[in-house]
């Protein structure tokens, strides 16, 4: 390919970039196209690795790696670097505790043994040249801090299996297509954050509809639930005895497998209240809701069981709890101020829960349940045994109240 042949070819490739950023291709067939086109525009590309931050409690960043060979994986990292598999030993944990915004290797088994690892693998591949680039993006709602770890940005590697390694002319391709390639990132990972950030504090379905739009204060939609209140018990003693930072991993402890019991019985966690939770149930077939609400209820008291053994092996302190299941219409949407909305549930059904939440001390249960759930139930779980009708505060009917044998 002649000079002017491969700089029309890299120009054509800088705005199909940008097409791709405005269209938010997905990261994975953004970079393998990518790669694609690069080779045919006369870059000799053996491995091209992409690496980004993620803003996400638990998911410290995530990696694309094209091989021309094996195509396309994805791969994902916890935020603790410690326990990155080569993470110490590798090329790019040196390019980003240094300033130099790039680093390049030859790869030549006379320079055995390799500084980093990884080269006896790419020469193994047959490469012949390594080059990585790192591009960080402005934080203007804060101070960039030290290291990758800290920053949103892009880290990318380059390996070649060309006779002699990266020309020059390859190199300075690289170089003028790198801020192009973190622009259509930055607009996917600006998006990819946003989701990611909102299933987090939201729930799934609640960032969905934030997500398309569903974003007016006072838009509510009535719908048909089963509605669960979770509650730790003592927990104003524990309060007051125990340190912050025990007081905060108990929490932690007990709500994530809380949490991940009714994420796995199609529920969904609207919002943590110091030391309770609401979670609903929406009705997905005829009496389904009540009983997956039933089911998951009953997974909560055995798992709380596992979880107060383990931390009395370990000397931690422990807890138990209270819940109440009860159904019924609830008005779901956007409740707030104009600059502050909360996407939540309301309604007779919601108070009336609560109610029964409040009955769990006076009548000495674990678990209560309303008849409106119990009632239609009793054949699929004849674990339920009805405790009585009692009147609860604010509501006007007495209501049967059931608990799990």
């Amino acid at each position: 390919m002649t000079a002017d042949a491969r700089a029309r070819a890299m120009g054509d490739l800088r705005e199909w970039i940008v097409k791709q950023g405005l269209d938010a291709t997905e990261f994975g067939a953004f970079l393998e196209m990518l790669c694609h086109r690069l080779v045919g525009a006369g870059l000799p590309l053996l491995r091209v690795n992409i690496s980004m931050r993620a803003q996400h409690p638990e998911v410290g960043g995530f990696a694309h790696r094209w091989n021309r060979q094996s195509g396309m994986i994805r791969e994902e990292y916890l935020r603790d670097t410690s326990i990155i598999v080569g993470w110490d030993q590798s090329p790019l944990k040196v390019l980003v505790e240094n300033p130099e915004p790039e680093l390049r290797h030859r790869i030549d088994p006379k320079d055995r043994p390799f500084r980093f690892p990884i080269f006896e693998d790419l020469l193994e591949m047959g490469a012949t040249d390594y080059f990585a680039q790192k591009l960080y993006f402005s934080n203007p709602d804060g101070p960039i801090q030290g290291g990758y770890q800290g920053n949103m940005g892009l880290l990318v590697s380059w390996v070649t299996d060309a006779p002699g390694g990266f020309s020059d002319r390859d190199l300075d391709d690289l170089r003028a297509l790198l801020p192009t390639l973190g622009l259509a990132f930055k607009s996917g990972s600006n998006y990819m954050t946003a989701r990611d950030l909102l299933r987090v504090y939201l729930g799934t379905d609640a960032a969905t509809r934030v997500m398309s739009g569903d974003i007016l204060r006072g838009s509510v939609e009535t719908i048909r639930t089963a509605i669960l209140y979770f509650d730790l018990q003592g927990f104003t003693r524990l309060s007051e005895t125990l340190p912050p930072e025990t007081l905060i991993s108990l929490l932690n402890d007990y709500f994530g497998e809380v949490v991940r019991i009714v994420d796995e019985h199609r529920g969904q966690v609207l919002k943590f209240m110091g030391d309770g939770l609401l979670a609903i149930f929406p009705e997905i077939g005829e009496g389904q809701s009540r009983l997956a609400a039933i089911d998951a209820v009953k997974v909560i008291r055995d798992e709380m069981d596992r979880i107060n053994d383990r931390r009395r092996a370990g000397g931690l302190p422990v807890t138990g709890f209270s819940a109440a299941i009860h159904a019924g219409e609830v008005l779901c949407g956007n409740i707030g101020g104009a600059s502050r909305l909360d996407f939540t549930v309301i309604g007779p059904a919601v108070n009336a829960a609560s109610r029964v939440l409040g009955m769990c001390s006076a009548l000495d249960q674990t678990i209560l349940i309303s008849a409106l759930v119990a009632r239609p139930a009793l054949a699929e779980r004849p674990a339920l045994v009805s405790l009585g009708q009692y009147r609860l505060r604010g509501v006007a009917d007495r209501i049967e109240l059931f608990t799990l044998d």
